[in-house]
């Protein structure tokens, strides 16, 4: 195929570009991407690099532009028609300078911003009875009543009581009298003060009965009007529900996904067999579902599908302007699920075992612990799929070992000296030192990008990113504390050695702390959640100090860097 053929294809669809290179020589890839761990294919590049080009030109991103904030996820889809000609779409997620509609843009699967369609038209209702609820919950009548009758029956319940003592102070002085009269009084005299005390406490109990009404009474005058103004809210709040519903409902019904079989699903049903709850908020505005969804309904060939962030990093997740990131898991992997099936998609490498020609290095072995060297992109632990790792290998090398062996572990993709216990009690042992930080962890690491300072103190909050397993996302809220101690050891080629101390262990502690903007704010050289995927991580555990368990003493072991 030439490019005047490639030109021409595109312009009979304004959706579809043309590339600004000469990718006549590019193969077409023998699979469609996997979307959720992929390295983008060299058309996808082309289509990629021409549509920041187009970024640029429209300024979103620069100092005054509508997206000043925050940067946006982008794609690319590189498309074939069945005459073979060959170009690619372009889509954001989301809104984009606050619309969905965009020159040169697929649209979405539904325009809730379209200012005549039913969602924003009732969404505005919905906005008049949340309006509407806010000034009655706020109203300052409510209020004053409210507080006039919580003083009121805080007064009535102190007078009631007070009203009460005193009929039971009553009550005793009659008794402790009628007990001085008995031997006084004949017999008939006594039984009438009896009667005449008697009658006393019954009209004790009917004039307190009296008084509790009178008391009520007053204070039913601010009740009447409190309660009046919460049946409004009840009412207000129940009508949002049930109008809340029937949008949802309708927006629902409008999220309907094409797969290359030609089959349509709704985004319910899809979500329900895949997690059994209701879809999540966004779900079917990300890039990839927009291409997919255009390129089936124009009788379009996928072919290759990458997407990048542009703009400002997020305070939170890690996204750096120009770098590919996978489609996210919450929202995208049961919808893609579908969407992807007829096509002949790539393998899952996470379900490839990566360690299958690679050996663990032993550094040390006594009849209590072990030490080893693990390759990089090897498990530590059993996965889900794979159960290849260094502690199912341990368990059939010491198979008199007791306990959980591993005292720790390390990232798949990271290299390094790994400790093993091979008795429970030298496990709980090894435990309590990594717990109370009496362990110290040399880490290297080689970065993507230069640091000025020499040395320093990381100190950012972890914690899952929900939506997007297994990334880890910085929060001060929900976080757990996460403190790396760094040295800088050269600047090689644009590339920053240095040495991680990491004080506490969360899960890619040292990845997050390296990539995020707060950090060190360069990723791992080939950290492919973080950064740019390369021959591998350039992460390893080179230093473990210990006490031994057994001999007590001071221990330490090392494993040369291997890059």
């Amino acid at each position: 195929m030439n490019l005047e053929h490639i030109l021409f294809f595109c312009m009979k669809n304004p959706l579809i570009h043309s590339f600004t290179t000469d990718v006549s020589d590019v193969a077409l890839p023998s699979k469609f991407t996997f979307p959720f761990h992929y390295e983008p294919h060299p058309l996808a590049l082309a289509a990629a690099a021409s549509l920041q080009e187009h970024i640029i030109s429209q300024k979103w991103f620069e100092k005054g532009g509508l997206q000043e904030e925050l940067g946006k996820m982008f794609g690319v889809l590189v498309v074939q028609e069945k005459d073979g000609g060959l170009g690619y779409l372009n889509a954001f997620s989301g809104k984009l300078a606050g619309s969905n509609n965009h020159d040169g843009f697929v649209p979405p699967i539904y325009d809730m911003l379209d200012e005549n369609g039913y969602f924003l038209r009732e969404s505005k209702k919905l906005e008049a009875i949340t309006d509407e609820l806010l000034q009655l919950e706020e109203n300052a009548a409510y209020h004053e009543h409210i507080t006039k009758a919580k003083k009121l029956q805080k007064e009535n319940e102190q007078k009631l009581d007070a009203q009460r003592l005193k009929i039971r102070l009553e009550r005793a002085a009659r008794k402790k009298y009628r007990a001085t009269q008995e031997s006084q009084l004949s017999t008939a005299d006594f039984k009438n003060l009896q009667e005449k005390h008697n009658q006393q406490r019954i009209n004790d109990r009917f004039l307190l009965r009296e008084y509790e009404v009178y008391l009520n009474d007053k204070l039913a005058v601010h009740m009447d009007v409190v309660r009046s103004f919460q049946e409004q809210i009840a009412e207000l709040k129940e009508s949002r529900r049930l109008k809340s519903n029937t949008v949802q409902d309708y927006l629902f019904a409008q999220y309907n996904f094409l797969n290359a079989l030609g089959e349509s699903r709704n985004v319910v049903s899809i979500f329900e067999e895949f997690t059994g709850i209701v879809p999540p908020a966004g779900a079917g505005d990300c890039a990839a579902p927009k291409l997919l969804q255009y390129a089936y309904s124009n009788n379009l060939k996928p072919i290759a599908l990458a997407e990048f962030w542009w703009g400002k990093q997020a305070p939170s997740a890690i996204r750096k302007q120009g770098y590919f990131y996978p489609a996210c898991r919450s929202k995208c992997e049961p919808i893609l699920g579908h969407m992807l099936q007829g096509l002949d998609v790539e393998e899952n490498p996470l379900l490839l075992n990566p360690a299958v020609d690679k050996e663990l290095t032993f550094i040390y072995e006594d009849e209590h612990i072990v030490v080893v060297n693990k390759p990089a992109e090897f498990l530590s632990v059993p996965g889900k799929v794979i159960t290849d790792s260094v502690q199912e290998r341990l368990r059939a090398k010491y198979p008199q070992a007791t306990g959980p062996l591993l005292v720790h572990r390390l990232d798949m993709s990271t290299s390094g000296i790994l400790l093993v216990a091979l008795t429970k009690e030298v496990h709980q042992h090894l435990q309590e030192q990594f717990m109370s930080r009496k362990v110290v962890k040399q880490y290297v690491a080689l970065l993507d990008g230069i640091v000025n300072s020499k040395e320093g103190f990381i100190d950012l909050p972890l914690r899952v990113d929900l939506d997007n397993r297994p990334y880890q996302m910085v929060c001060y809220e929900h976080g757990k504390p996460a403190r790396t101690r760094y040295e800088v050891v050269a600047v090689e080629n644009n590339y920053t050695r240095v040495h991680f101390y990491p004080i506490t262990g969360r899960t890619h502690q040292l990845r997050m702390h390296a990539a995020h903007r707060d950090g060190l704010n360069a990723p791992i050289l080939g950290d492919d959640l973080y950064g740019k995927k390369k021959d591998r991580l350039h992460l390893h555990a080179a230093s473990l100090t210990f006490k031994h368990p057994i001999s007590k003493e001071q221990v330490t072991f090392t494993a040369e860097t291997p890059f």
